[in-house]
């Protein structure tokens, strides 16, 4: 299995490249040299110029063409000579990089698994496609540690250098969902096209930890029922929700538009919406009512809504509410708000 670590650049490998690109342009230069100075000086020919030059710098021993004056002879010698070092140093740097282009790697994947295997509570994104990315640069929002999955090496390649970790691998395989760190993972993101592979995914995955929360992508109505029943606690469908939205548009303009600023993004001017556990909260373990905690005022952010310990939801609680314990509180405020409200609760 091929990792790839994006996570810094090597400067061996940029030293390399660039003893490289010098390399190349010693190599090219000697051939330059020699067959404008077989043709111009010595009057030869193109063809017999180039034919001149190629046996000249690998010093096969051909006899020359024609004739060559002693002071032709005394330039070749010198161009000779020059050749042997420029040349050997040409393949010396080539094979170097070649070599050290397969250790680098091979290092680069050791660092990889190194970093995978520390991870915990992280998220695994099977496949990298527009839904996957959109799903990515949310986790990045949040900072939230995560490994992408996708069998597609080009798809891959611009991530070499974005600081997220990865593998070149078929999330459809038990095997491959080891390497991201399935057992110790808390999510699971199915963003597949096809369905089939994603209901064979979170069957896998279920089986390999039971504990793992499942989000699947799927395209039919049909669909739905049967990742659910493979294990998949959401169900997403991205046409119907598009649709919807398309919709929503016509229907209810400033309102959707209203609720497009709401996002985990930092950007300035958006509205951020936060959940925190009863235990960030009420870091004392007591039960508390939401109006003796007065989080406006410590943070400026506004209570929309509470999800009791058995999951049922309270839109706009009221402020006598008392929270319990494996509760949760959703916050919504501007990003500033929401990062004082972080600081205040140490998240």
């Amino acid at each position: 299995m091929i990792y790839k670590n994006p996570l810094q650049q090597f400067s061996l490998k940029n030293q390399l490249g660039s003893r490289l690109r010098i390399a190349l342009l010693l190599l090219v230069g000697v051939f330059l040299v020699g067959i404008f100075g077989f043709k111009f000086f010595s009057g030869y020919s193109w063809i017999d110029a180039i034919y001149m030059t190629v046996i000249t710098i690998s010093t096969i021993g051909f006899g020359e063409v024609q004739k060559l004056s002693p002071l032709e002879k005394l330039l070749t010698s010198t161009y000779i000579i020059c050749s042997i070092f420029f040349v050997g140093y040409a393949i010396s740097v080539i094979t170097e990089y070649i070599l050290s282009k397969n250790n680098i790697g091979n290092l680069r994947a050791k660092k990889v698994k190194s970093k995978i295997d520390s991870l915990k509570d992280h998220v695994i994104v099977c496949g990298y496609g527009r839904n996957g990315m959109q799903a990515v640069s949310k986790l990045k929002a949040y900072h939230k540690s995560f490994v992408i999955i996708d069998k597609d090496e080009k798809v891959l390649e611009p991530l070499y250098d974005s600081g997220m970790l990865y593998i070149n691998g078929n999330a459809t395989e038990d095997e491959v969902l080891k390497q991201a760190g399935i057992d110790r993972a808390s999510t699971l993101m199915c963003t597949l096209p096809g369905d089939t592979d994603n209901v064979f995914i979170v069957l896998s995955a279920k089986q390999l930890n039971d504990r793992l929360k499942i989000i699947s992508r799927a395209t039919k109505e049909s669909t739905t029922y049967k990742l659910k029943l493979a294990g998949a606690d959401n169900v997403i469908m991205p046409d119907k929700i598009g649709g919807d939205h398309m919709a929503s548009l016509v229907v209810t303009p400033d309102l959707v538009e209203f609720l497009g600023h709401l996002s985990v993004s930092r950007q300035e001017g958006s509205i951020n919406i936060e959940e925190i556990n009863f235990d960030h909260i009420c870091s004392d373990g007591k039960e508390h009512a939401i109006k003796e905690l007065d989080l406006r005022k410590k943070t400026g952010c506004t209570v929309i809504g509470y999800r009791d310990p058995e999951g049922n939801y309270s839109v706009n609680p009221d402020a006598n509410m008392v929270l319990k314990k494996n509760s949760k509180l959703i916050f919504i405020g501007k990003p500033s708000q929401i990062e004082k409200l972080k600081q205040t609760y140490k998240l």
